[in-house]
């Protein structure tokens, strides 16, 4: 499946997002430095009626966002340097926890992710456009 996705459409993207993946509880975000993988995720999480504030988790690493359903991990593996220091801080828990995760930089630490991880590739179109491939690593 392939989305492209504007900031104008931004949250039309994100329900057929949710609606397209349904089941899937990792979802792998993968592509460049700005590429609006944060932005997404944000809109992801603002559909979900996420009740606490949605940030960056560059520095924490890990977000936990509650929303109706449950628990959203919003996972940023750019500073890691492996999959030792990912697992050190407990992103390989929040994985296997059965909550909605959302990765950012998943290459840092391949290894740790379930088979079910779904990846998506977000690949800059124009300045306020991108398109996401839903699929294969």
């Amino acid at each position: 499946m392939e989305l492209i996705v504007a900031l104008t459409n931004i949250k039309e993207k994100a329900g057929e997002f949710w609606n397209a993946i349904r089941s899937e509880k990792v979802i792998a975000f993968h592509g460049q430095m700005g590429s609006g993988k944060t932005t997404f995720i944000h809109a992801l999480c603002e559909l979900k009626h996420v009740s606490s504030p949605i940030g960056s988790p560059t520095f924490s690493i890990i977000n936990e966002y509650l929303f109706p359903g449950g628990s959203i991990f919003h996972i940023d593996l750019y500073r890691l340097r492996d999959e030792d220091e990912a697992i050190r801080a407990g992103v390989e828990d929040c994985l296997y926890s059965g909550n909605i995760c959302l990765v950012e930089w998943p290459e840092k630490a391949p290894g740790i992710f379930p088979e079910t991880t779904l990846h998506v590739h977000v690949d800059f179109v124009d300045n306020n456009t991108r398109r996401l491939r839903l699929g294969d690593k």
